[in-house]
């Protein structure tokens, strides 16, 4: 685990979506995203199967709507039920101003779908519709504004909704679940090809337990919405939910720290040395590269001053900075990143709602946030030749 793998991760998820959808009262709702960097080039087959399962134990399947949408390269466009994918149009917003993409699951037992080749995300929203409304980006083109559940005058925010990610293309399979947004419904993903692998599955009692230990942890009780979801601490912050200067002294300690000693941060690229110097810490190794002093709101989003570009260079170290500072690892280790997960969290102050996410799953994998990745760690699997995928409701 001693360095970041180069793979398709959740950051390079989406690059149509965030290119031109709308996230409804977000600047930016969606992760950006590219090609695979590592991807094998096996081929794929078009299309592949797609199952839903409804385990929740709550809602039956006449309850819970389905939403494919994204992209397939050069536009956005939707699952239909019949496995094609659809463009986004203006026209499909309906009297009350929204598409109607939703589709519908079996009326009793597994709902199997065909899947081709897009890339985007899986949402559920239980005991009611989602409501996507169709518009035009920036660039005119046809687009969506996508559900903000962290946003309170968002017209999706009473709705219990989540989503899954992936990108399914001529590469193969990549996929997540993601709590880097927020956390509401338990949903668990099974990739079957050259292996069979699942993750994002919770503990029995998980959910309950991510909901009772956020309402436990001082700050971070203010982002639990009743028993709805769990805001990511980052929107909470830009909504006046969540302390702007949360982890103010810690990256106090790590820019102190760094003024007499080494950081030394090993990527695939090789390791580079740094030093905190005029407020700036600053990398030689394979390539130059330094950073300003980030806030808050930059470690929780993993932004800003630890922007990650697609580069191979100041993306990679980027990355395991944010994951140090959102681990609270940083301070302590001079080398990163650090392989157990033993020590994560544990310094103050604490990540919780990381923490909590990790915590209540089975595998101890998931996406408190956005560079969660970084040593494996990420409720994320990929596969090169997939045949089939699973979306599972968990229990609740």
């Amino acid at each position: 685990m001693g360095t970041m793998k180069s793979r398709f991760t959740r950051r390079m998820f989406l690059g149509g979506v965030a290119a031109t959808a709308v996230s409804a009262g977000t600047a930016a709702g969606l992760a950006t995203a590219g090609t695979p960097r590592t991807a094998p080039a096996r081929g794929t087959a078009a299309t592949m199967d797609l199952t839903v399962v409804n385990e929740t134990g709550r809602y039956g399947n006449a309850d819970i709507r389905l939403y494919v949408v994204g992209n397939d390269g050069t536009r956005q466009v939707r699952l239909t039920p019949e496995g094609t994918v659809a463009p986004v149009a203006l026209s499909d917003n309906g009297p009350d101003g929204y598409t109607d993409y939703a589709i519908p699951l079996a009326a009793g037992g597994a709902t199997t779908l065909t899947l081709p080749h897009m890339s985007g995300r899986m949402y559920v929203a239980l005991g009611a519709d989602l409501k996507f409304k169709a518009v035009r980006d920036g660039n005119g083109n046809a687009a969506l504004a996508y559900p903000a559940g962290w946003v309170s005058g968002d017209p999706n925010y009473d709705v219990l909704h989540d989503c899954a990610e992936f990108t399914f293309n001529s590469a193969g399979m990549f996929c997540n679940t993601t709590m880097v947004d927020m956390f509401s419904v338990p949903l668990s993903i099974r990739l079957t090809g050259a292996a069979d692998q699942t993750t994002g599955t919770l503990r029995p009692g998980g959910r309950a337990q991510i909901f009772d230990a956020l309402r436990g942890s001082g700050p971070f009780s203010s982002l639990v919405v009743d028993d709805r979801r769990v805001i990511a601490p980052g929107h909470g912050l830009d909504a006046g939910l969540f302390p702007a200067d949360y982890f103010g002294g810690y990256i106090d300690r790590v820019w102190d720290t760094y003024a007499s000693r080494d950081l030394r941060v090993t990527t695939n690229a090789g390791t580079f040395t740094g030093r905190v110097s005029g407020g700036r810490l600053s990398f030689t190794g394979p390539a130059s590269v330094s950073f300003d002093r980030p806030s808050t709101r930059d470690v929780l989003f993993c932004d800003g001053a630890l922007a990650a570009p697609n580069d191979g260079t100041t993306g990679p170290v980027a990355a395991i900075l944010g994951a140090g500072f959102n681990r609270t690892t940083l301070a302590a280790h001079a080398d990163q990143p650090t392989g157990d997960p033993g020590g994560f969290y544990q310094d103050d102050p604490v990540h919780a709602y990381a923490r909590a996410m990790h915590e209540a799953t089975e595998d101890g994998k998931a996406y408190g946030f956005a560079f969660d990745d970084v040593g494996g760690y990420a409720s994320y699997i990929q596969d090169g030749a997939p045949r089939s995928f699973t979306l599972t409701l968990t229990p609740f």
